[in-house]
């Protein structure tokens, strides 16, 4: 009788511990070395996208990232806005767009991670760069500098970020979606204005953050003299050319323009799909690992939270998920008062095809688009997400070798050049470039020939056949419109 006691107390702790873990999730470890973020002892190539929450409301928030998953993205990209926090001092707010803690939940069930960029200075073209307008009448203030009051303020404001995931369990570390978080932003843009003070400053805030024990590595974007631990990261229209500061950190893009922000006056800004593509392709084929879109979808500056002159209340950013936003509502069969349909061009060209169009037309309405009692969060920018979805589907096709070491370069011609990533002597994986902007080029590489289109990157999984180019979409072109009290019976 004792014995199957004491089997039967040591099957309910087992049965309670799974419980327990199947309620928080497993908490697992990130690290990284001179290759990749490190997930659980695996080296790791992601693709990631920035959603900031108040730009779009809950409502959305799943069917935001529900996209972005669909587009094969693996990590969500936020900042965090100060001054809508905590608006006045003491006072926190984190409720309808500012619930951060329902944010990186909802990341979470769709089963993506979050990079959490805590700043607390933000830019983002938001009001302020995210500062509260009360920090301004401290006496004796000085922002971003080794200024003790500005030091006080900031210090406390990561410390509650950091100490409201920990009580949520948020931190891969306890089993949340939170794999990465970055302090300041863009700082080594203005550092040479404080001069010492700056370089004080930048030591001071990368300790602060690491004393804050969040199991995660942190990043400093635009930061050359950031300390070890942290990484340094890259932000701009073209990222091959980085390297970070230490041959122990990995080479990680934060800020991949996807578009600009609008301005009124101005013209729509928009980045050629191919374009932003062949970044993409040439980031990874020169030793990255991790890249994120700046923005994935973009949204709205609803109130007065836009900052710098002339900004738009529009923030679409030509992502790949635009800006705006149906909630669907629905009686039996019938859908009012009005839906999105697209107008669109199929693309005969798949991964690896020759890219040309049908030249037919039809109406369609996008059923993913089309969810019974749901809100609509953004309409996919075709031929953009489609384009940048078979491009991940192609560099995932080569992660195994793109972590097991540095790629191996060889010129195949003026502005032509091949990386190579080998697991073995005969087992690999290459991307051939063309980086001039005007002639395309045919290559030998292997004995192989293969035609390159200008400014176009090949992406060769197994060295011998190209599943993708970045010059040639596969995906549906499409053009918006509203039809007004449409229903359906």
């Amino acid at each position: 009788m004792r014995r199957n006691d004491n089997l039967s107390m040591v099957l309910l702790i087992i049965l309670g511990f799974l419980c327990y873990c199947c309620e928080r999730g497993l908490s697992v470890t990130v690290t990284y070395d001179h290759r990749a973020l490190v997930i659980d002892g695996k080296r790791r190539v992601l693709q990631s996208g920035s959603i900031h929450y108040p730009r779009s409301t809950p409502e959305v928030w799943p069917e935001l990232i529900r996209k972005s998953k669909e587009g094969g993205l693996d990590v969500i990209e936020t900042y965090v806005f100060w001054n809508y926090h905590e608006p006045v001092r003491g006072q926190y707010y984190f409720e309808d767009r500012f619930d951060l803690v329902r944010f990186v939940k909802t990341v979470q069930e769709a089963g993506l991670f979050v990079h959490l960029r805590i700043g607390p200075y933000v830019c983002a073209e938001w009001n302020y760069g995210g500062f509260p307008m009360w920090l301004h009448f401290i006496p004796g203030i000085q922002f971003r500098t080794t200024n003790d009051p500005f030091k006080e303020e900031m210090e406390r404001f990561l410390a509650k970020i950091v100490n409201l995931m920990k009580e949520e369990n948020l931190f891969v570390s306890q089993g949340g979606p939170i794999i990465l978080a970055q302090v300041e932003n863009e700082y080594g843009g203005v550092q040479w204005a404080y001069g010492v003070g700056g370089e004080l400053y930048v030591k001071w805030a990368a300790e602060t953050a690491v004393s804050l024990n969040t199991g995660v590595p942190w990043v400093m974007c635009v930061q050359e003299d950031a300390p070890d631990p942290i990484i340094n990261t890259c932000n701009g229209f073209y990222c091959d050319q980085f390297t970070p500061n230490s041959h122990s950190k990995p080479k990680m893009w934060t800020e991949n323009y996807s578009g600009w922000f609008l301005a009124f006056g101005y013209p729509i800004p928009y980045r050629p799909v191919e374009d932003l593509a062949f970044a993409v392709a040439r980031f990874f084929e020169t030793g990255g690992t991790f890249q994120n879109y700046y923005m994935y979808f973009g949204g709205t500056n609803f109130g007065r939270t836009m900052g710098g002159p002339m900004v738009a209340t529009s923030y679409d950013y030509d992502a790949p998920i635009d800006e705006y936003v149906k909630i669907g509502v629905f009686d039996g069969h019938k859908r009012e008062p009005s839906q999105w349909v697209c107008s669109c061009l199929q693309s005969d060209g798949a991964m690896g095809g020759d890219g040309g169009y049908s030249g037919t037309s039809e109406a369609v309405v996008w059923n993913s688009d089309v969810r019974q009692g749901v809100a609509v969060g953004g309409f996919i920018r075709q031929p953009k997400w489609g384009h940048l979805r078979d491009l991940h589907m192609a560099i995932k096709q080569c992660e195994e070798y793109l972590v097991n070491a540095d790629p191996i370069q060889q010129t195949l011609g003026v502005n032509l050049e091949a990386h190579i990533y080998y697991k073995t002597s005969n087992d690999c994986a290459a991307f051939l470039a063309n980086y001039g902007s005007s002639s395309d080029a045919n290559v030998t590489f292997n004995g192989n020939s293969y035609f390159l289109p200008a400014w176009s990157v090949s992406i060769l999984p197994d060295c011998s056949n190209v599943i993708f180019n970045t010059a040639k979409g596969g995906a549906n072109s499409c053009i918006k419109f509203i039809i007004d009290a449409i229903m359906f019976y």
